[in-house]
């Protein structure tokens, strides 16, 4: 049975805001990152945040994701931020090292701030 995830997004100015509510795991990682893909790729400004302040559990293979996209946005010169993460997923991106590869900050208006700067 498919866990439920909703992922909310929103543009504020040149910026695509991803909000993450409630689980991300085998069972709807897929689905929910090719959904992602498809919205980032067609997104003009190419700046991108992750807002994790809902997200309450990530599998292996949603990090995978989320590394991914880091690569290719990286790669094209654009930019991303992860933001807003609960202490029990800021541990699990810390302790895989993401946080130390994607700009993390605890407040979306700060990634906002250094996103534009």
């Amino acid at each position: 049975m498919e866990t439920i995830i909703q992922v909310n997004d929103r543009a504020k100015d040149d910026i695509m805001i991803f909000e993450f509510i409630w689980e991300l795991d085998e069972t709807n990682s897929d689905k929910t990152f090719w959904a992602l893909y498809k919205k980032i790729w067609s997104f003009v400004w190419k700046k991108i945040i992750f807002n994790f302040s809902w997200l309450k559990y990530l599998n292996s293979k949603s990090i995978w994701y989320i590394a991914d996209i880091f690569s290719n946005i990286e790669e094209n010169n654009w930019k991303m931020f992860i933001t807003n993460c609960l202490e029990w997923v800021k541990d699990i991106l810390e302790l895989v090292w993401i946080t130390s590869i994607i700009p993390t900050v605890e407040k979306e208006e700060e990634a906002i701030t250094q996103i534009n700067g």
